[in-house]
């Protein structure tokens, strides 16, 4: 059988590829996550962004944002305090905080609030619950750290 020749734009063009994945590849590894995700598991990082993407629940995520309106607490037990928060990316999302099992949070309008919960998404974006510690001790479950302080 005959070999063929391979054309030099084409053996350009393969090593670029080449060269281009492997910079691709080491670049993410050795870039260093900041902010609240910083310390996340890699799953969690980038979670809600993917969870809102497509429109998928029960995901734990963990991210910060903008307080931008404070809703009336749900006085039904289990009581919540809720607000909605804007993420640094623009889409905005409730925040439903149980305060039968956590302290209160003294937010404020237009603070920074980070947190780590379960998503689950709805028709408004989405909400995040779970901001507390387990009671039974089964899952991490999850906070909220404002203004220096966390509430689990």
């Amino acid at each position: 059988m005959a070999q063929k020749k391979l054309k030099p734009a084409a053996v350009i063009l393969v090593l670029a590829l080449v060269a281009v994945t492997w910079w691709l590849e080491n670049r993410q590894k050795t870039e260093q996550p900041t902010g609240p995700s910083a310390g996340a598991p890699p799953a969690e990082a980038d979670a809600l962004r993917q969870a809102v993407a497509a429109k998928r629940s029960k995901v734990w995520v963990e991210s910060e944002g903008r307080i931008v309106h404070l809703l009336p607490d749900d006085r039904r037990p289990p009581r919540h305090q809720l607000c909605l928060v804007e993420l640094d990316w623009g889409h905005t999302i409730k925040i439903s905080h149980n305060v039968d099992l956590a302290p209160k949070v003294p937010w404020k309008k237009g603070d920074r609030l980070e947190f780590r919960g379960r998503f689950e998404w709805n028709d408004k974006g989405g909400v995040v619950h779970w901001t507390h510690h387990d009671p039974k001790g089964r899952k991490q479950g999850g906070w909220l750290r404002y203004a220096g302080k966390e509430y689990r």
